[in-house]
């Protein structure tokens, strides 16, 4: 299937899978753990690596920094050429790792000098996995109910849809909050997780569950339906076997691009504190520090988890669109003749 993509969806597809892998093996791949911090280093702007020393090609190096204040009261971070740390390859389990008491932030520091490089590539754990994870339990739900209302119809299929349209009556981002809000404070950081997953399906499945109405009304009234009715085929079977796969199309590429909506779900609630909460990462929470106008004035690496975020979005966008094109070839056809 991926052989038939578009360029564009390619692309987009394996970055989507180098996001995925560097979330998996983030223990390998970050110098630091998520909750590695050093106050002194606040804010703390990426580090330069350095090859030369004295007009001679070294081992990579990076020096110390040093904090001071500039003419205006600015804080400014000033390498210290008297402290020199060499990196390694390798080391402690680790792809790249620094000599203590050296810190290395790739791409800087937040508020508490945790290493941002290490807390977003953690975060994609949260934010990517959240996505999957409640797409999967609103596929299963909408596909389930969708596929009942349209195949039996009449009044299963009045008080189905009159549920569905309870939930869709309600502003998503809403629902999100007042289910959100019924979540106990004291739940650790897996159960919140858990409740955030639960919460994104239930104010997704709704709408897949209309459209697998509409289309399982249509397939119910194909001859191999009906000729598995005549033969006595049990209702669940033909559900499964005949009703639902013709909706395949249609299903997966609305998985694809409702998870870019439950990941801009997630980044919402982790925002305003109602989803992951710190010291845990998701690139929702990294992206509470930019609500203030001073640090990303001073510090505008901290907006790196809303680019992450944008891409994210993007690429699954593509990638829905190119899997809708693949299964469904007269989809363009009947757009372009309209």
């Amino acid at each position: 299937m991926i052989a038939k993509f578009s360029l564009t969806g390619k692309i987009c597809f394996w970055i989507l899978v180098l996001m995925y892998a560097a979330a998996i093996f983030a223990n390998f791949i970050c110098p630091y753990h998520y909750d590695d911090e050093d106050r002194d280093y606040s804010y703390c702007p990426p580090t330069a690596v350095e090859f030369k020393d004295h007009d001679r090609w070294v081992h990579p190096f990076v020096y110390g920094r040093r904090l001071t204040f500039n003419e205006v009261h600015r804080r400014v971070y000033v390498k210290d050429f008297t402290q020199k740390y060499e990196l390694h390859l390798f080391k402690m389990g680790r792809l790249l790792s620094v000599d203590a008491p050296g810190r290395f932030y790739l791409w800087g520091a937040d508020a508490r000098g945790r290493d941002l490089f290490s807390r977003i590539w953690y975060g994609a754990r949260i934010s990517l996995s959240i996505g999957i994870f409640g797409v999967l339990i609103s596929f299963i739900l909408g596909l389930i109910i969708g596929g009942i209302a349209g195949y039996y119809g009449g009044w299963i299929d009045q008080v189905l849809m009159r549920i569905c349209e309870m939930f869709m009556m309600i502003p998503g981002f809403y629902l999100m909050l007042a289910l959100r809000a019924v979540v106990p404070e004291n739940f650790n950081s897996l159960e919140v997780y858990a409740s955030v997953v639960v919460i994104l399906a239930l104010i997704g499945w709704a709408s897949l569950a209309r459209i697998i109405r509409g289309m399982a009304l249509s397939v119910r009234e194909r001859d191999y339906v009906l000729a598995a009715k005549t033969f006595g085929v049990p209702d669940i079977v033909i559900i499964v076997k005949h009703v639902l796969p013709q909706t395949i199309s249609y299903s997966l590429a609305s998985l694809m691009l409702t998870v870019s909506s439950y990941i801009l779900a997630e980044a919402g609630l982790s925002v305003v504190g109602l989803g992951i909460q710190d010291p845990i990462p998701s690139w929702g929470n990294l992206l509470s520090d930019a609500m203030q106008i001073v640090p990303v004035i001073f510090a505008p690496w901290i907006l790196l988890p809303g680019l992450f975020i944008f891409i994210a979005v993007v690429c699954f966008n593509v990638v829905g669109d190119s899997i809708r094109d693949v299964l469904d070839p007269t989809f363009n056809e009947s757009s372009t003749n309209l």
